[in-house]
């Protein structure tokens, strides 16, 4: 189970965890900033060391917000004060299909610089939908042509770019689709990630899972959702891992089987958690998270 101890040392906080260890493998826990939405990034960075996490997932707009005060070596700074790696920085688009295509390079060419800077290795990418009329090989084509974009000039920077299927969207509701813009890019910085909720939410099987090659899959979302059909459900269902109806252990035992060893990421938008201080959401999101971990073994 992770715990940490924190201390001041010459005026900076040092910290110590111990990662989700079982069968020889290490988990990584990391706390997404859409969790604790309502507070400012240098709230996600302290509350997520006093609770024992690993990695944060940094929210664009928090990190916007910081920088307007700060550099992003003051950003770097306060990562390595508390211990902290920047699992990914989030949410970047897509767009391929929209009219702001060069406008979206220049804003991920900027992110991809910074997540370098501060040694963040992904950007985290949700997909647009294509016209109504336009035939499905050829929206695959041009979804594939703007991950490739996004892809090369993310290369130039070493950092990788996931692609992120969302519950029931109308283009990419599940890894299959994903996969298929992935291998359209043809790059080999673009993967994909998981979330439980998305992936629950869309009906994805478990052999669907099984399927994903380990080194496309970049970071995991893990979440839990209330007792709903699902297409009625919405972000602001989500819960704490292991209080709803999603089988967790079904889904994330299939990928640590397979040698999944990146991030485990709690990501919850449910403004009844983001109503309680940062500290009581991280550790609670942190407990709960080992706790679905702890399962796997």
């Amino acid at each position: 189970m992770g715990q940490i101890g924190c201390w001041r040392t010459s005026g900076r906080i040092e910290a110590t965890a111990r990662t989700c260890e079982t069968r020889g493998s290490i988990m990584k826990s990391c706390i997404n900033g859409a969790t604790t939405m309502n507070y400012p990034l240098e709230e996600d960075f302290r509350s997520a060391a006093k609770a024992g996490f690993e990695g944060v997932e940094i929210w664009a707009s928090k990190m916007e917000k910081y920088l307007q005060r700060h550099s992003v070596e003051d950003l770097k700074e306060e990562l390595e004060r508390y211990g902290l790696k920047a699992a990914s920085l989030c949410p970047c688009w897509l767009v391929a299909f929209g009219e702001k295509r060069e406008e979206n390079l220049r804003r991920v060419s900027e992110a991809a610089q910074i997540a370098a800077r501060i040694g963040c290795p992904t950007l985290l990418v949700c997909p647009d939908s294509p016209p109504a009329d336009m035939p499905e090989d050829e929206a695959f084509r041009k979804a594939g042509e703007a991950a490739r974009e996004l892809g090369n000039i993310c290369a130039e920077f070493g950092i990788r770019i996931a692609v992120e299927p969302l519950g029931m969207h109308p283009f990419v509701p599940g890894p299959e689709q994903a996969l298929r813009i992935v291998d359209e890019a043809g790059t080999e910085n673009v993967g994909i990630m998981m979330d439980t909720f998305h992936y629950y939410k869309s009906g994805v099987p478990l052999e669907a899972i099984a399927s994903i090659p380990i080194d496309k899959l970049l970071i995991v979302h893990v979440n839990d959702c209330e007792d709903l059909p699902k297409e009625q459900l919405k972000d602001s269902h989500r819960l704490y891992p292991g209080l709803g109806v999603i089988p967790l252990e079904d889904m994330l035992g299939v990928i640590k089987a397979n040698g999944y060893k990146g991030y485990f990421s709690v990501e919850i938008f449910r403004e009844e958690y983001w109503r309680d201080d940062p500290d009581t959401i991280s550790i609670n999101s942190k407990r709960h998270l080992d706790s679905v971990l702890a399962s796997l073994a």
